[in-house]
């Protein structure tokens, strides 16, 4: 990578800006960090505008329930008829011609692994979520012949991927599963929707990542992140904030960019890392509070009792200082009284 370039600044959030030599300085020392890792950053020029794309880890710090969206993956696959393809709801005879359910041969399953509970090719009753284990097999008489592959889950249901019909040798027509919906949802941590359990809180602290750009603010990352999980809550319910180790708590704004905020905290997520919180149950915490939050009450105890000792004394010298001019001015003024009497 080239992390050379002409200076001009790069916008970092609202009226904030950073040399593009420097910002790249930064991403050389991220890349360093994470050299051989997904976790590295890409950078290139559209139109004289430095881009910066990749991975963004962002923790989970929620301390309320989130709701996930119901998703379509419960649905049955029901292709419209076709002449030229089999499914659930026509019997293809000789020919391609329709033939009554008394004259269909009986299907049954020859596969080794004895299939619990399966419904006919073509129901589509299995979920998604769970690590799928794939099998397939051919059934049927001399007339028709059912080449099927069916993918297992471990919710206990049969997915068809792919159903093959042929009559007499020849190829009716091939059923696939609809990409839409053999495309499984992102978990968090394991979870998937599911009926009892789709409102829940994921564990603190637990990892996940999204894509991103340098180009995006946090409205829209934030939009981004709740879009991958199905996470009906709103995203003006939450905020991204860089917390320290130290205790430090950063929020960032609605018009930073977070892939830059980070390439400038620095690669170690073992000193700050970026998290998603409540915008009601957290508060920022400034550098010079977070000093004090991880001393013991003894200790502050001592601490304030030396700020008012300090503040006692200093408030002496004023009320010192104020006296001596207050004496000083009525001095005058009885020096000012007193001329006009005299003369």
């Amino acid at each position: 990578m080239d992390y050379g370039g002409c200076e001009y600044l790069v916008p970092c959030g609202k009226d904030k800006y950073i040399a593009k030599n420097e910002l790249l300085l930064h991403l050389k020392t991220y890349n360093i960090y994470y050299e051989g890792q997904n976790l590295q950053l890409r950078h290139r020029e559209e139109e004289g505008e430095l881009i910066v794309e990749g991975l963004l880890n962002i923790s989970w710090g929620l301390r309320r329930p989130i709701r996930l969206q119901m998703q379509d993956d419960n649905q049955r696959i029901r292709p419209p008829p076709s002449s030229s393809s089999w499914h659930s709801g026509c019997n293809l005879g000789a020919h391609g011609s329709v033939l009554k359910p008394s004259t269909l041969p009986d299907i049954q399953v020859t596969d080794a692994e004895a299939v619990p509970n399966a419904e006919a090719p073509g129901s589509g009753a299995g979920e998604l979520g769970s690590d799928p284990v794939g099998f397939g097999g051919a059934v049927g008489s001399s007339r028709l012949t059912l080449q099927f592959e069916f993918r297992k889950y471990k919710t206990g249901g049969f997915f068809p991927l792919e159903i093959r019909g042929r009559c007499w040798g020849r190829t009716l027509g091939v059923l696939t599963c609809p990409r839409s919906i053999r495309r499984h949802r992102f978990s968090i941590n394991g979870h998937f929707y599911n009926h009892k359990t789709s409102v829940f809180t994921p564990a603190y602290g637990s990892v996940t990542n999204v894509r991103i750009n340098s180009t995006m603010t946090t409205p829209q990352v934030l939009k981004l992140l709740l879009n991958k999980f199905k996470i009906e809550n709103s995203a003006e319910e939450f905020a991204l904030y860089i917390v320290h180790t130290s205790g430090e708590k950063q929020k960032l704004r609605a018009s930073d960019y977070p892939l830059i905020a980070r390439i400038l905290q620095g690669p170690c997520e073992q000193v700050s890392k970026v998290f998603l919180m409540e915008k009601d149950q957290v508060e920022e915490v400034t550098y010079d509070v977070a000093q004090y939050i991880k001393f013991e009450m003894p200790v502050l105890r001592s601490f304030i009792q030396k700020l008012e000792e300090e503040e006692d004394r200093e408030v002496k010298k004023l009320m010192h200082k104020y006296s001596i001019l207050r004496l000083m001015i009525e001095q005058r003024l009885e020096e000012i009284s007193e001329g006009p009497t005299a003369m």
